[in-house]
């Protein structure tokens, strides 16, 4: 079973927490490498520049512990230097520590680990495999495959809290010690095939048993993520809880408060507050900081830590500690509920007497084409001549749905096309005249629209249906689908194929880039437009607007 292809795209550096639990899909490359303590980083004189500073920066981060923090930077440093190794094998060492202190904060993949036995976790191990083999969009390599989970462990041994959940106080000599037996003992192996791959992780599992006291199932599930993460940087495993929550992001719906939320100077940030939401109704507001969590302060916890105390089941609730700016600190009590997030947000007219309509797509899921549709109709009820679309900070999501809104554009002519290993991958999607809105269009982009977003504004550009405003957007360019794993509740996310703009060119390290381009210096905290002066608070709406105003002016 696979659900529709999905390619949200959620980077750490720069997209907020929706707190029905943490989002996933962290754009993160995962090549793994040796993992060496943190604190064994040399900087060689020829890293006296940029770079330099930049694992430096990075290096203190590590020190500290500070994984979300540090894989954040070190996204944002291999984004500005692509080619740079040394930045590279840092982000591979962070996303190791990060992901892992994820897993083993997470209840389900916990209680997973309590009800396997090896043989049991050898198969979701084989599972996971034969996903991979039969879906991903490169053909597998198994000896990499062990080399990444050998990566993954290593990395285990060095985390607190895989240490402390298995109650192993383990010598520093001893761990050496071990990592280079496993290194002697695997190295030589030779891997082809599925089983050879198996037979090696159950090889590790039970050494690792027998030196250190490790339980070999755990190994063997550090061995299947390390797998994985190593694809790519969209493809993972996915916790039980996780692929839950991948399934509430497709539907628009999931239980919480209702917040958007970063870390910021030891709080928590809210970015955005869901209309309609718990949150909302508790009187609740972007820009405020929660500084304590039922009495914990959030700056002794990660983001992880604070999103897995404001997570709870339906009913129940939790005591926020909040700070507005220039005010001093009220109490609120929260209740969890159902909350349905509209796709579709701030619909209005900007220019009553020009018609100018202004939407705000915010992700692409399975509401996204009613809600656009029930907005234009409503845009046009009130004189709409024009519209700008906002897909600033949309991080994708479904396939279908952002080849559905742009079909009510385009009204012939190719979508977008997907090509991957397997024929039945390889897919057209081209529009239909039927239902086709064609008033004057500006689509309005930034560094985080991806993913779906770059089919939208990138089929839009290629037909010059539209004008496109903003900066080049993010450059993601493959498809993903999310598979159950037969043998537990958990998942599976895997890269099925690519995906290339009607003219044929890839999105991959390019995006979409604009017509008119408008770098904005300060944003509004919440991420929204500005509601009265967009000339004063925000020159891309500005340039937006001109642009709409130039197309929709008589000739």
């Amino acid at each position: 079973m696979k659900t529709q292809p999905t390619m949200t795209h959620r980077p750490h550096r720069t997209r907020p927490t929706r707190l029905a639990g943490f989002l996933l899909g962290l754009a993160l490359a995962a090549f793994a490498t040796h993992d060496a303590p943190a604190q064994s980083l040399r900087f060689p004189s020829d890293y006296a520049g940029e770079v330099g500073e930049l694992l430096r920066q990075g290096h203190e981060l590590e020190i500290d512990r500070r994984w979300g923090d540090a894989l954040s930077h070190y996204e944002d440093a291999v984004r500005r230097h692509p080619n740079d190794r040394s930045l590279q094998l840092r982000f591979d060492h962070a996303r190791l520590h990060y992901d892992l202190a994820r897993r083993y904060g997470d209840r389900s993949y916990r209680d997973l680990l309590a009800a396997l036995s090896l043989g049991e976790a050898l198969d979701v191990y084989s599972e996971v495999l034969l996903k991979i083999q039969a879906h991903h969009v490169e053909t597998p390599n198994w000896k990499a495959f062990v080399e990444h989970g050998t990566n993954a462990f290593e990395a285990a041994l060095a985390e607190p809290a895989f240490l402390e959940y298995h109650a192993a106080r383990l010598d520093s000599a001893a761990v050496d010690a071990f990592r280079r037996e496993l290194r002697r003992v695997l190295g030589p192996r030779v891997i082809q095939s599925r089983s050879d791959a198996r037979s090696a992780a159950a090889l590790a599992a039970t050494l690792a048993q027998s030196r250190l006291g490790i339980p070999p199932h755990a190994v063997v599930l550090e061995y299947a993520c390390g797998a994985s993460s190593c694809l790519d940087p969209y493809s993972a495993y996915l916790t039980p809880d996780q692929l839950r929550d991948v399934y509430s992001q497709i539907e628009g719906n999931f239980v919480g408060l209702g917040l958007e939320l970063k870390a910021d100077d030891g709080a928590l940030l809210i970015v955005r507050v869901i209309p309609g939401s718990p949150a909302e109704r508790s009187g609740i507001a972007a820009r405020d900081r929660i500084t304590h969590v039922d009495g914990r302060p959030t700056r002794d916890l990660s983001t992880d830590g604070a999103a897995n105390l404001l997570q709870g089941p339906e009913g129940t609730t939790v005591d926020l500690t909040l700070r507005a700016p220039g005010s001093e600190p009220r109490q609120v009590r929260v209740r969890r509920a159902r909350v349905e997030v509209p796709s579709v947000d701030d619909v209005r007219i900007l220019q009553g007497g020009l018609g100018v309509g202004y939407l705000k797509i915010t992700c692409f899921q399975k509401t996204t084409t009613a809600d656009l549709e029930a907005a234009l109709w409503s845009l046009h009820r009130s004189g709409m001549r024009s519209l700008i679309v906002d897909l600033r900070n949309n991080p994708g999501g479904l396939l279908l749905s952002a080849v559905e809104a742009a079909d009510k554009f385009i009204d012939r002519g190719i979508i977008v096309s997907t090509r991957g290993r397997s024929a039945e991958e390889d897919f057209t999607y081209s529009a239909h005249d039927v239902g086709t809105w064609r008033m004057p269009l500006i689509v309005i982009i930034d560094q985080d629209s991806a993913s779906a977003a770059e089919i939208f504004a990138g089929a839009i550009r290629d037909h010059r249906r539209g004008t496109i405003v903003g900066v080049r957007s993010y450059g993601k360019g493959s498809v993903q689908g999310i598979f159950p794993l037969a043998a537990t509740r958990a998942g599976i996310r895997l890269t099925t194929s690519k995906f290339y703009s009607p003219s044929g060119h890839p999105y991959n390290r390019v995006g979409v880039e604009p017509d008119i381009e408008v770098r904005r210096v300060l944003r509004p905290v919440d991420g929204s437009v500005a509601p009265s002066d967009p000339q004063e608070d925000d020159p891309v709406l500005t340039a937006a607007l001109q642009a709409a105003q130039q197309l929709g002016s008589p000739r």
